[in-house]
């Protein structure tokens, strides 16, 4: 066998060419056979539809009808997050000018971990992420605010830790060219989890993660990771942080505190009260960080930006642009108001960034990510922002929002449904009329077992609730309307 193609260098191009035709092929033959939002049967159908096509995972002799055969299947057993009756999860159909700039990003292969692996990716990145920081804190580089810590040295016990009276002065702030800065990430989690570790290395390992009980469970997971306590739940009766049981938390808990707020509810897409809670976080010496991982996106619309309000008064801002940026995963972000919190990440390896090469010029990538090899994920961001334009963003999520509102209206007038609440993004909440817990689970699965609808599920106010997420900017009214026609007609178990 002749050594196969590379898919970059001179001939990179002329290699792809054909494979694209067949993979484009094999996407649409794909999508046609699975004839919907999702592929029917359940798990076990699709489970052994995957089996057939793969048939032997590395056999003795390869086959060169693979990549038509494999992409084919998995296309056939996808959920078309492009298919208006998919609309369980945060989930986007991404852009189609994005995908392209990733597969330059895929070809190219470079590897942000050091500038000799990607020269111009480093740049870029660096370009695109400060960008992106000040859509969150605005032009004007935001200083480390009164309520502010030095971390502790490296190897202090908890008895070391800084105390209210440790606050750094006026002298201690950064300058006029400490503008805000951002670092890419994997998703949400990964942003949230990032967050805490800055805030742990800021105020010592002895803060106290306080959030809402609306709060994602990622943080969680990550206070677990990183050695810190079981974050204290605040309540959200309303389904946002109760700033009032916030004010009596942080006067009751022993600090320093790290408070995350939530701009955007995977259950419902609700906004905490941000300025209040930033007011609160100020008088306490609380840190702030805010998730928002979902609502981050209306940055980009002069129409709904105004909800975020409070936002560049966090200290870190989790965004994700896999969800309102409509970005092939993945493409998650960590804005950082003040940029020396980010020398807590900085770290040596000789073959990576050895001192001379620095000092040389050479920048220093490691302190960028927690992970070493990394792709060039801004590409697709990058040209999405270059293309569009912030009008053109802003449109896809005023679109998006508006078909929300549109849902809403649906189920308000439908005598067999029922409406949670008006939507605050382009989540709606609704169930059928007088139907308990178990008809709602029974209609969800009824409908992907059968590939009908993908809907998800949340628990609000003590009961089930069936949630459409709306993401996809050409999602029709008819649409909106026949999707509730499927809900209706679904036999009870």
């Amino acid at each position: 066998m002749s050594t196969p193609p590379l898919a970059s260098g001179p001939e990179g191009p002329h290699a792809l060419r054909p494979l694209l035709t067949t993979v484009l092929d094999a996407l649409h033959t794909g999508g046609r056979a699975r004839g919907g939002p999702l592929p029917a049967g359940g798990p076990d159908a699709v489970a052994a539809r995957i089996r057939e096509a793969v048939a032997d995972v590395l056999p003795e002799e390869g086959d060169p009808d693979a990549l038509r055969r494999l992409v084919h299947a998995l296309a056939e057993g996808a959920a078309d997050p492009a298919h208006p009756w998919c609309a369980a999860h945060l989930h986007c159909p991404p852009l189609a000018v994005a995908v392209a700039a990733d597969l330059a990003a895929s070809a190219l292969n470079p590897s942000l971990d050091s500038w000799d692996q990607a020269p111009a990716a480093s740049e870029l990145e660096e370009l695109v992420t400060r960008a992106l920081a000040r859509e969150v804190y605005g032009e004007t580089p935001s200083g480390a605010g009164p309520h502010r810590r030095t971390a502790p040295p490296r190897g202090a016990t908890s008895h070391d830790a800084p105390g209210p009276d440790d606050a750094p002065g006026p002298d201690d702030a950064p300058g006029p060219d400490h503008a805000p800065a951002a670092l890419v990430t994997t998703g949400g989690t990964e942003s949230n989890q990032l967050a805490l570790l800055l805030a742990r290395e800021a105020l010592g390992a002895g803060v106290r993660p306080v959030c809402g009980a609306n709060a994602h469970h990622s943080l969680t997971r990550a206070a677990w990771l990183l050695g810190l306590p079981e974050p204290v739940t605040v309540p959200a009766p309303a389904g946002t942080l109760d700033p009032a049981a916030l004010d009596a938390a942080l006067t009751d808990l022993p600090g320093p505190h790290l408070v995350t707020a939530t701009a955007g509810t995977t259950d419902a897409g609700l906004i905490d009260p941000l300025p209040e809670i930033a007011a609160i976080c100020s008088t306490h010496g609380a840190r702030l960080h805010i998730d928002a991982a979902y609502g981050g996106g209306l940055l980009f619309s002069t129409r709904h930006r105004t909800k975020l309000t409070g936002l560049s008064a966090a200290d870190t801002v989790t965004l994700d642009l896999h969800k309102l940026g409509w970005q092939p995963v993945a493409a998650g972000l960590l804005a950082v108001r003040d940029p020396h919190d980010l020398t807590a990440l900085h770290h040596h390896a000789d073959y990576l960034n050895a001192d001379d090469d620095t000092e040389a010029g050479l920048p220093d990538l490691l302190g960028r990510s927690l992970r070493t090899t990394r792709r060039p994920d801004i590409l697709k961001t990058a040209v999405t922002l270059a293309t569009l334009g912030r009008t053109g963003l802003g449109t896809l999520v005023d679109q998006v929002c508006a078909h929300a509102h549109r849902l809403a209206d649906l189920v308000d007038a439908h005598p067999a449904l029922e409406l949670h609440d008006r939507p605050t993004i382009s989540t709606v909440l609704f169930r059928p009329t007088g139907a308990d817990d178990d008809t709602v689970a029974h209609i969800r699965r009824h409908l992907l077992h059968q590939g009908h609808a993908v809907l998800g599920r949340t628990r609000l106010d003590g009961r089930l609730w069936l949630k459409a997420t709306l993401l996809n900017p050409r999602t029709t009214p008819d649409d909106l309307a026949g999707l509730l026609k499927l809900v209706e007609g679904t036999p009870p178990p």
